[in-house]
């Protein structure tokens, strides 16, 4: 089948406290060829696929990591046959910033906003930083850190909000302000997150599945042909 449909049959039924047995039952298939099933040993057939699609109310895609999101759609894209990049990216960044911030708000915390906040304008401050610098001509008296720092101050920022958070997240109170109770971290899945955010998730789930395809190879790393030994 695919590496993707063990992973996630496995994590839906666990999400959902159902135990092999019972799912098994289910689907008409014995326990131990359904555990085999989860475990990638063997593979099964597509009427299976179709079956067990069914029974957790997801789409076929979504079991084979095809899409992100459970329901099988996509992020919107523009009308036009080439639809500009740039736009697209900006819509999928400005959907997904609206499901994290609702996150965030039903943790009821501004504090734990802030600090998400500090971490996502310093990691704008330094995209626009490398962008601007890159042209020495531009004058870098705009900025009042000056070069040799700037990069370092703000990955320390990112790297401190985001300690901060997971402090304050952890029960943890901080500079007085108090730490999230486990009763106030939000209960998510993907099902959860697409009835909450209905005309956003796609964008997001589609957001975090292209961030997962880059991890460990970049956008060109491991892409480009080997460069040419240089002749003797």
């Amino acid at each position: 089948m695919n590496s993707h449909f063990p992973r996630i049959i496995a994590l839906l039924r666990k999400e959902r406290g159902l135990s092999q047995k019972s799912v098994a039952a289910s689907l008409g298939v014995s326990q131990a060829l359904l555990s085999h099933y989860e475990k990638g040993i063997r593979e099964c057939g597509l009427d299976f696929v179709v079956r067990i699609a069914d029974f957790y109310g997801v789409s076929c895609d979504y079991l084979l990591g095809r899409t992100p999101h459970p329901t099988g759609a996509t992020a919107v894209t523009p009308a036009q046959p080439q639809a500009d990049a740039g736009a697209l990216h900006q819509g999928l960044l400005a959907n997904a910033l609206a499901v994290l911030y609702g996150v965030l708000e039903l943790c009821g915390s501004e504090a734990l906003s802030g600090c998400a906040t500090d971490y996502l304008f310093a990691a704008v401050y330094r995209a626009f930083r490398v962008l601007y610098s890159a042209n020495s001509k531009n004058p870098q008296a705009m900025f009042a850190v000056p070069p040799p720092l700037a990069d370092g101050y703000a990955s320390a920022q990112m790297d401190m909000a985001l300690a901060e958070m997971a402090c304050l997240l952890s029960g943890r109170s901080l500079s007085g302000e108090k730490g999230l109770a486990k009763a106030d971290l939000p209960s998510l899945n993907p099902e959860k997150l697409a009835e909450a955010f209905p005309d956003l998730a796609a964008s997001f789930f589609t957001l975090l599945q292209q961030v997962e395809a880059r991890m460990g190879t970049g956008r060109f790393t491991g892409r480009q042909k080997a460069a040419p030994k240089p002749k003797a």
